[in-house]
């Protein structure tokens, strides 16, 4: 299943960076319950969606265990993160309930068994019924500020993604200036100018 190579078709997005996610709503599992949500419910914090593709699989739990360990510093910058399968919310609580790896997940779990809101994101897997591992930034106004959408054969560093979410808010809070590579909070960011030109 994660081998298999995907199609142009998966890349159809209809989310872009600096455009406005849709609103779904959708069931999550969380907390040991079953609720529905809207992704407008999160407007006011930074939320970090969380595509992959399917519950009982093998690289997929290995992202989810980084996402938990990591989930507690998400929250002190005011994010939330909700990942994101084609999966039930049965099945997202069965393989909670098995999973060593996945039961440290506190975060929620979105099922989107309709596969719609994957096909929204441009993560869905027209021939599979499953999605990318894609992973959107979006910031408190709902606006998509990063995304990275890998081929299912590759895991994703969460520690790369919560950089770039500080980088992402380091911006918006500091206009006209601008996060070099590998920026991290501490490190020195940029003013573009015509003085810089050329030296850097």
């Amino acid at each position: 299943m994660e081998n298999k190579k995907q199609g142009d078709s998966a890349f159809s997005c209809e989310v872009k960076v600096g455009h406005a996610i849709p609103d779904f709503e959708r069931e999550i599992y969380h907390e040991d319950a079953i609720k529905k949500v809207k992704l407008s419910d999160y407007r006011g914090k930074w939320l970090v969606l969380f595509f992959y593709p399917a519950d009982f699989t093998f690289v997929c739990p290995t992202e989810l265990e980084e996402m938990a360990l990591l989930y507690e510093e998400f929250k002190k910058i005011n994010a939330e993160v909700v990942s994101v399968s084609t999966d039930t919310v049965y099945a997202h609580k069965a393989w909670h309930d098995m999973s060593p790896a996945v039961r440290k997940i506190a975060f929620p779990m979105l099922a989107d068994p309709t596969g719609r809101l994957c096909q929204a994101f441009g993560t869905y897997i027209d021939d599979e019924g499953l999605a990318l591992r894609g992973s959107f930034i979006v910031d408190p106004e709902g606006v998509v500020r990063a995304l990275e959408v890998n081929d299912n054969s590759i895991g994703r560093s969460a520690k790369e993604l919560f950089r770039k979410l500080q980088a992402a808010q380091y911006v918006e809070k500091h206009d006209g200036q601008v996060c070099p590579a590998s920026w991290e909070p501490g490190k020195e960011a940029l003013t573009p100018g015509l003085e810089k030109v050329g030296k850097i």
